[in-house]
């Protein structure tokens, strides 16, 4: 499984974009996917998490509200719409994919490149 992250930019605060992350192999609609942050210096932080069914979502407390995931499985991909971006959500983003949604970043068996996402103040 090959996953491959892209829609990342740079926007104001209070901006919105839509991350994207398509997939290539076999068997998407039976993964979970995610999606992590890494800022500058700091530690791969949880961002959300969707179940393969899309039932079960998880968001981290700090994009709570804000940010939304969401998948196509017929398109096998999987979105993060990111609105009321704060400079604090700059980072690079990546989606992962997994056999459960978690927070935790070893949960995942497949991780994309990553898409940079600036928030200018």
């Amino acid at each position: 499984v090959q996953l491959q992250a892209s829609g990342g930019g740079l926007v104001q605060a209070g901006g919105s974009l839509r991350l994207s992350c398509a997939t290539s192999g076999r068997r998407f609609s039976s993964y979970s996917m995610g999606w992590f942050r890494q800022a500058p210096g700091k530690e791969r932080e949880f961002v959300a998490a969707i179940s393969w069914s899309g039932g079960t979502i998880y968001y981290a407390e700090s994009v709570k509200g804000r940010f939304t995931i969401s998948r196509d499985n017929a398109k096998n991909t999987v979105y993060l719409q990111m609105n009321s971006l704060k400079p604090e959500d700059t980072a690079v983003y990546y989606c992962a994919g997994g056999t459960r949604p978690t927070s935790v970043p070893r949960g995942y068996d497949y991780w994309g490149q990553g898409t940079l996402v600036t928030v200018s103040s």
